[in-house]
C-alpha cells in the first residue's frame, strides 16, 4: 500500500470545498485503486481491436527466380516480382469493425460499473467509520455520565439514603461499557484498514466526520427506479452490447463463406540477347493487372461458426433475463430496507427524546427517594442504545440510497 503524504496534506482543503466529506477519498480511489486500473486497462486494450478489425488482409509480395531462364523474343526471363492485395466480400470489414466496437462498448460499461461499485463501497465504508466514530463518542460520554452516577450513589450511601449495592451496580455498568468501548475502538481500526485498502493508500491524517450525517434523498419512486434500472444498469448494458457483438459475428461468418477477390501486378526481369540487336532488347516486362478470386470450397465450418455465434447470443440473452430478475429482487429488498431505515430513524429519535425526559424525572425522584437507582441505570442504558440505533438508522438510509443508485446506474450519488 502506497503513502500519498503530499496529496493528503491538501485533504482538509478539498473537504472544505466539497459538500460531501467523502468526495476527496473518491478522487484518491479513482487514481489508485488497482481493480479500477485493471478494468480501465482492459477497456483501453479493447480499443486496439478496432484498427485490427478495419485492416485489410496483409499484402502479398513474392519473388521468383528462374533456374532455367525462359527465352523470349527480347531476352531470357531471369526473375519475377509480384505484389497482390486481397479484399474480402463486401461488408465483411464493416461487420468486423462493428463487432469490435460493440466489445469496446461492453468493456466501457464494465469499467464504469467497476467505478460505481468502488465509489459505492467507499461511501458505505465511510458511513461505517462515521457510525463507529459516533458510537465511540457516545460511549465515552456515557461513561462520564456513569461516573457522575457513581458519585451520586456514593454520596447517598454515605448519607444513609441507599445501600452500597447501588455503587456496585454502577461499577458493573462501567465495566460492561468499557468492554464495549474497547470492541468499538478495535472495530474502528479494522474498518479503517478496509477503507485504506479500497483507496490503496495509507491515510496519514485523521478522517473528518460531520457532527450529524446528512440524509441523502432517494431520486425517484420504486416503479421509476425499476424502469431506470432496466434501461441504465451497467451490468445489463454490458451484456446487451455483447449480444449485439454476437449479431455482427453471425454476419461476419455469413460473409466469410463468400468469395474474396484479389488484384495485383507482376514485374519480370529480362536479360539482353547477345545474338541479335533489337530496339527493346532486354526490356523488363510489366504485367498489369492480375485479378484473382478465392472460393471457399469447404463450407461446413461457416454454418458452424454462425450456429456458435447464435447460441452464444442466446446464452447472453438468458443471462440478461436472469440478471434482470436478480436486480429486480435486489431493488425490492433495498427499497424495503430504505423505508424501514426511515421508520427506525423517526422511531429512535422519538424514543430518545422520551428516554431523555424519563431519565431526568427518575434522577429527580431518586434524589427524593421515590425511585430505585436500578431504574436510573436501566434508563441510561436505553438512552445510549436509542442514540446508537438512531445513528445506525441514518447510516442505513444513506447506504440503501447508494446501493439503489448503483443498481439503477445513477452517478448522482456516486
Amino acid at each position: 500500500m502506497r503513502k500519498l503524504p503530499i496529496l493528503l496534506v491538501f485533504l482538509a482543503y478539498f473537504q472544505a470545498l466539497s459538500q460531501d466529506p467523502v468526495d476527496p477519498y473518491l478522487a484518491i480511489a479513482a487514481a489508485n485503486n488497482p481493480g479500477l486500473k485493471a478494468s480501465f486497462n482492459d477497456f483501453m486494450a479493447s480499443m486496439e481491436l478496432i484498427p485490427q478489425a478495419k485492416a485489410l488482409p496483409d499484402t502479398k509480395l513474392s519473388f521468383g527466380y528462374f533456374i532455367q531462364p525462359v527465352e523470349t523474343r527480347v531476352g531470357p526471363q531471369k526473375a519475377s516480382l509480384a505484389i497482390s492485395q486481397s479484399f474480402p466480400w463486401f461488408g465483411t470489414i464493416r461487420s468486423k469493425k462493428n463487432v469490435a466496437c460493440q466489445i469496446v462498448e461492453a468493456k466501457l460499461m464494465a469499467f464504469q460499473d467497476e467505478k460505481l461499485k468502488l465509489f459505492k463501497g467507499i461511501k458505505i465504508a465511510y458511513n461505517e467509520l462515521y457510525y463507529l466514530h459516533q458510537a465511540v463518542r457516545l460511549t465515552k460520554e456515557n461513561l462520564q455520565v456513569l461516573g457522575s452516577f457513581k458519585e451520586l450513589a456514593r454520596v447517598n450511601f454515605e448519607s444513609g439514603k441507599t445501600g452500597f449495592v447501588n455503587v456496585l451496580r454502577v461499577e458493573m455498568e462501567v465495566e460492561e461499557l468499557k468492554t464495549k468501548l474497547a470492541f468499538l475502538q478495535d472495530s474502528q481500526k479494522s474498518a479503517l484498514a478496509a477503507f485504506e485498502n479500497q483507496l490503496n493508500v495509507e491515510i496519514q491524517t485523521p478522517l473528518a466526520f460531520p457532527d450529524s450525517l446528512a440524509l441523502v434523498p432517494l431520486s425517484a419512486h420504486e416503479q421509476v427506479l425499476a424502469d431506470s434500472m432496466i434501461a441504465k444498469n451497467l451490468q445489463l448494458q454490458e451484456l446487451k452490447y455483447l449480444a449485439l457483438a454476437k449479431e455482427d459475428q453471425i454476419k461476419v461468418a455469413q460473409m466469410m463463406s463468400r468469395p474474396s477477390f484479389s488484384v495485383g501486378l507482376s514485374y519480370i526481369f529480362v536479360d539482353e540477347r547477345s545474338d541479335v540487336e533489337l530496339s527493346d532488347n532486354g526490356q523488363n516486362a510489366l504485367l498489369f493487372p492480375q485479378v484473382g478470386m478465392s472460393i471457399p470450397i469447404f463450407q461446413k465450418k461457416y454454418p458452424a461458426m454462425q450456429n456458435q455465434a447464435r447460441l452464444e447470443k442466446e446464452q447472453i440473452q438468458y443471462q440478461i433475463e436472469e440478471k434482470t430478475n436478480q436486480l429486480s429482487s435486489q431493488l425490492e429488498f433495498l427499497v424495503r430496507d430504505h423505508l424501514d431505515a426511515h421508520r427506525r430513524n423517526q422511531l429512535y429519535r422519538h424514543l430518545h427524546d422520551l428516554a431523555d425526559r424519563s431519565l431526568s424525572l427518575l434522577l429527580t425522584e431518586f434524589s427524593t427517594g421515590k425511585s430505585d437507582f436500578e431504574e436510573v441505570l436501566r434508563m441510561e442504558r436505553k438512552l445510549l442504545n436509542y442514540q446508537l440505533e438512531f445513528e445506525e438508522a441514518r447510516v442505513d438510509i444513506n447506504n440503501a440510497v447508494y446501493e439503489i443508485s448503483y443498481l439503477v446506474g445513477d452517478e448522482k450519488y456516486q
